[in-house]
């Protein structure tokens, strides 16, 4: 079975490292859930939350410093385990 992720590997290999990434998630207005995804990331990331106009989203924004693309699928795996969180 071919690793999901190895396209953006393949993209992330070609960054230098560390450097800050940006992630972006979209989640339903549910506190426990945005709470799931922040314990996926260090203390020291940047999060940010945006409801939606109508506030059944929520956009969950995060910028963290990273040492290497692994590090960065790692977060992207951990994410993916979070019932109904769509990845951007």
């Amino acid at each position: 079975m071919a690793d999901e992720y190895q396209k953006l590997r393949e993209l992330l290999d070609n960054q230098e490292y560390p450097s800050v990434y940006f992630y972006k998630f979209i989640v339903k207005q549910d506190p426990a859930k945005i709470q799931q995804i922040k314990r996926c990331f260090s203390e020291t990331a940047e999060i940010t939350t945006k409801p939606s106009s109508n506030g059944k989203y929520t956009s969950v924004s995060i910028k963290e410093m990273m040492l290497n693309s692994e590090d960065i699928i790692n977060r992207y795996k951990a994410v993916s385990k979070i019932d109904n969180v769509i990845t951007l």
